[in-house]
Order: C-alpha cells, then sequence, then structure tokens
C-alpha cells in the first residue's frame, strides 16, 4: 500500500472513486523530502497526515517506528486516528499499489474516424483533472438566507451538490468554468464561510472546520487555475 509517487490529488481520486471509509495508503509527500503522507478515506472526504522519516526512524503522531516493517506492522493492527478537526478514524483497508483488473473488455468490432484533422492538443481541454472532492456543507438560501446541510461532490469543473449523501440526483450542478472567485467570508454571522462568485449569484458556504474550509477553498482554487489554464493555452493556439 505504498504508493511512491501519488499525488495528493491522485490519492484522493483514487481512495474515493475505488476505496471505501477506512481505506488507506501511503506516499511520498509533496512538502520535505524526509516526509511521507497518510492518505485516509474517512466518511466525508480524504484525510492527510503526516510520517516523518528521521533517517533512523519513522515518526507518526507520538508513535515512533524504527523500520517501516514496524510501520506497516502496526497499520495492519486498525489503529484509530484522531485528527485535528475531531474526526476519528479507523484505518481497516491497505490499499494496494497493485490492483487485478477483471477481464471485462468488449472486442473491437469497427474503429472509424469521425473528425479529421484534430491533433492531441484538442484533447487536452476536455481531459478530466484527477482533483475530487466530496463532503457535507451547510449552504445559504437564494431567496430565503436560511442555511441547509447539503452532500457536495467536486468532480472535473462540476461542483454539485444534493439534499443528503444518499440522493441520486443533485439539487444543482455549478459549471466552475463559470465561477471567477472562491475566497473566505466574513460577511456572515458563522464561522469557516467561504463564497463563490458566479455572474448571476454568489454562493456562501459554511464547513464545520477552518480546516475543512480551508480544503475545499485550495481544491476549487486549484481547479479554477487550471480552467484558465486551459483557457489560456486554447486561446495562444487559436491566435497562433
Amino acid at each position: 500500500w505504498y504508493h511512491d509517487n501519488l499525488t495528493r490529488h491522485a490519492a484522493e481520486a483514487l481512495l474515493l472513486s475505488n476505496g471505501k471509509d477506512g481505506s488507506y495508503l501511503l506516499r511520498k509527500s509533496n512538502e520535505r523530502e524526509d516526509l511521507y503522507s497518510l492518505s485516509v478515506r474517512g466518511k466525508d472526504s480524504v484525510k492527510h497526515f503526516h510520517v516523518e522519516c528521521t533517517g533512523t526512524s519513522f515518526r507518526f503522531g507520538f508513535n515512533e517506528f524504527s523500520s517501516l516493517k514496524e510501520l506497516v506492522m502496526h497499520f495492519a493492527n486498525q489503529p484509530l486516528i484522531g485528527s485535528e478537526t475531531g474526526t476519528l478514524i479507523v484505518l481497516k483497508h491497505p490499499y494496494p499499489r497493485q490492483v487485478e483488473e477483471p477481464s471485462i473488455y468488449e472486442s473491437v468490432r469497427v474503429h472509424t474516424a469521425m473528425q479529421t484533422g484534430r491533433t492531441e492538443s484538442d484533447l487536452v481541454p476536455n481531459a478530466p483533472s484527477l482533483g475530487t472532492k466530496e463532503g457535507y456543507l451547510i449552504k445559504q438560501g437564494k431567496i430565503v438566507k436560511s442555511w441547509k446541510t447539503r452532500w457536495f461532490t467536486l468532480h472535473r469543473n462540476e461542483l454539485k451538490y444534493f439534499k443528503d449523501q444518499t440522493a441520486t440526483e443533485p439539487i444543482r450542478a455549478l459549471d466552475l468554468t463559470e465561477c471567477s472567485a472562491v475566497q473566505f467570508d466574513y460577511s456572515q454571522e458563522r464561522v469557516n464561510c467561504f463564497c463563490l462568485v458566479f455572474p448571476l449569484r454568489t454562493y456562501y458556504l459554511c464547513a464545520k472546520t477552518g480546516i475543512e474550509a480551508d480544503e475545499w477553498i485550495k481544491i476549487l482554487r486549484w481547479k479554477l487555475s487550471q480552467i484558465r489554464k486551459q483557457l489560456e493555452e486554447r486561446n495562444a493556439t487559436l491566435s497562433s
């Protein structure tokens, strides 16, 4: 379950798409050479915890391990993690680096090119990004300014919200290509609030904790930066 150069966003995508509550994996941290990251899927989202390599041992919380083997044996015992947000997570399912794929491929009967003259660069703006996130947020109503808890999912360039986690149809899907800004908001009486600015409406959302709000803002801002980058590349290609 050690995934060498897996990024934070790829780890979140992997665990949210294929993992379950308690699935976890270990990867190199993006922050420092002496750090590893333990990525764990909780009920609502993926959490990340530092594992520090001192040169002679591995530190995780108050625990210290003399080798990676000892660290692996510890995690195999289903330990409990308490995060800064107060969330308790049991490590149940190590996510293996090598996953066997079932043989469910269809055989090709016909393959035709529908359009000619297209290149690889034409496909890039439509490629899905790996940054995904799910979780409960409290949302302010548009007309009646009451606050209601909704289940949010972020996939590709769409932010959808549902009545709850069991709902199959979203109440609304927001196209992030139309969003101009994501930022903390201090105009509301509630704490841990942030807003998404669209041409016709600003959406006000609140997280349970400041850390959760910060996670949402970071990944949404990353999404907007990717969208702008793709737009600039497309415009540069068209102008040339």
